[in-house]
């Protein structure tokens, strides 16, 4: 494996997300989760100006980590292929984390944890692309 093609394409992806994340879900989607969240989920949730910045960039980075290197073992070199890629790996991570939580905690109702996998299908599929679309850069077209 290609280190420093992994390692630039981790931060990127992982920048990507980072700013994706605030559109959609600190953004669009802040408000709809909000009325979709339990009363708990609401007490143990920080407020804006208590976030642990360098907890979310560190996230957002492995984030980023996770995708770049699944893409570059499965050898994606086209933002196509990255974005349906990054899409499968966004839905199936996203669905695992949302049914864990809403079998085991009062967070949210269906209706938030589906709009959650959907969104994070969204997101992780244009981070994919824009991997992908990296890691095909300098390659000649067949």
């Amino acid at each position: 494996m290609n280190s420093s093609k992994f390692f630039i394409g981790g931060i990127i992806g992982g920048v990507a997300n980072f700013l994706l994340g605030w559109l959609v879900w600190g953004m669009l989607l802040m408000n709809f989760m909000k009325e979709h969240s339990s009363e708990a989920s609401k007490a143990v949730m920080r407020a804006d100006d208590d976030v642990i910045w360098w907890a979310l960039i560190v996230a957002n980075l492995f984030a980023g980590f996770l995708l770049s290197y699944i893409l570059k073992k499965a050898a994606v070199s086209s933002a196509s292929a990255g974005a349906s890629t990054g899409a499968v790996v966004g839905l199936l991570i996203s669905a695992s984390i949302n049914c864990f939580n809403y079998a085991f905690m009062n967070l949210s109702d269906t209706t938030a944890m589906l709009t959650d996998m959907a969104a994070s299908l969204v997101v992780t599929a244009i981070v994919g692309g824009i991997i992908g679309w990296y890691f095909g850069m300098g390659k000649k077209a067949a």
